[in-house]
């Protein structure tokens, strides 16, 4: 079985203001691996990146490690809204253009 929480500290930890407060718990259920993480307040916003893009390719990077071990593996945040992380990736809106409209 992959190391998946040395993967997820390897690949987040050089992102992380606070790296000594990264927390892992890994789960094996009869759906996969399940990985969650708790870190400091100040770094969610690192991991997260714009429009979830950062974890979402965390999680990416996990799942192709898993697949190739013949395994499904998920990553969640604890205290994340899931819902809105799915949304994230709408835009937000665009300020005015100065000038006026055209």
């Amino acid at each position: 079985m992959p190391d998946y929480e040395g993967l997820v500290r390897y690949l987040l930890t050089p992102m992380l203001s606070h790296p000594e407060q990264l927390r892992l718990h890994r789960e094996v259920l009869a759906g996969g691996v399940w990985v969650r993480l708790a870190l400091a307040e100040s770094d969610r916003g690192r991991v997260l990146g714009r429009g979830g893009r950062t974890l979402q390719a965390i999680r990416t990077v996990m799942q192709a490690a898993a697949q190739l071990a013949g395994h499904s593996c998920h990553l969640d945040i604890y205290g994340l809204n899931h819902h809105a992380t799915a949304e994230r990736g709408e835009r937000t809106p665009a300020r005015p253009r100065r000038g006026g409209s055209r």
